[in-house]
């Protein structure tokens, strides 16, 4: 054989659980990058507003929570103006959820591509995690453009503090919950598609389960310990002390969160090497 006809590839296929091939990833970069550009543009194709959705999503359900949640239900906000208050906690539970739900279909949604060439499965969850981390990072200069409007009506009277360089930490921390959990339930969906119906559901009862629309100051007993079990909790209470210095701050219940994170995304991984042997049988 000549030396130009040898092979450059060889593609074989995996012996064991742990043999995930991460350094792969890196290789196909530039495909990832096609994907996150793919699932950014696609959202808001043919769409009259565009990218201007990535606004008024959270303005328009701050304004609705404002109106339900503290006219009416009159739930606290730790002494922080509530449409802020709604807002920061919908930036971040947003990004999770988005993560989440679209990382949870991706075998069934990307099934037409994964069974005609091949390259990393991991690179697809993972540019749904970065795409939407462009939308994060889109609407927390919203809310900062929100803070700035406040602080110069002189209707916010708290303030940042130190904890404020964490945030790259819980944004991080974040993105790997979501594509943990999301990478899980997209094995298990392969052969149960009910599940897919059943995350629909389950995300809307996570967010009430999540200080997403009150703060955690405001449980106690039984109830409050429930809710610190939730990973997501520390990571948004730290959030909103981050920003405005009100809110529970508790650095072992940021340890619980990086714990539950890892070992989440560890047996994630694990699982999704897994099924992706197979999973073209099943699908």
């Amino acid at each position: 054989m000549k030396e130009e006809d040898k092979w450059t590839e060889v593609i074989t296929p995996r012996r064991g659980l742990f043999d995930i091939k991460l350094e792969e990833l890196w290789r196909y970069r530039d495909l990832i990058a096609i994907f996150i550009k793919r699932d950014f543009v696609a959202i808001y194709k043919q769409t009259v507003l565009g990218p201007l959705w990535l606004f008024l999503q959270p303005i328009f359900t701050s304004l609705v929570f404002f109106f339900v949640f503290t006219k009416v239900a009159r739930l606290p906000t730790d002494g922080i103006p509530p449409i802020l208050f709604y807002m920061s906690g919908i930036t971040m539970w947003t990004y999770f959820s988005d993560c989440f739900v679209k990382t949870s279909n991706v075998f069934v949604s990307n099934a037409h591509i994964f069974g005609k060439v091949y390259f990393p499965r991991l690179a697809t969850p993972l540019s749904i995690v970065m795409s939407n981390l462009l939308k994060l990072l889109i609407q927390l200069t919203l809310l900062l453009i929100f803070m700035i409007g406040f602080y110069s009506s002189g209707k916010l009277s708290v303030y940042p503090n130190w904890t404020l360089v964490l945030l790259p930490f819980l944004i991080c921390l974040m993105a790997l919950l979501g594509l943990g959990m999301g990478i899980i339930f997209s094995s298990l969906t392969t052969k149960y598609r009910d599940l897919a119906f059943l995350i629909q559901f389950g995300i809307q009862l996570l967010m009430y389960s999540t200080p997403v629309i009150y703060p955690l100051s405001s449980t106690g007993g039984k109830l409050r310990t429930a809710l610190t079990l939730n990973p997501l909790t520390g990571i948004l209470e730290t959030f909103r002390y981050s920003l405005f210095g009100q809110g529970v701050f508790d650095p072992m219940l940021l340890l619980y969160c990086l714990g539950f994170t890892f070992v989440t995304l560890f047996f994630g991984i694990i699982i999704f090497n897994q099924v992706d042997r197979s999973f073209m049988d099943t699908v």
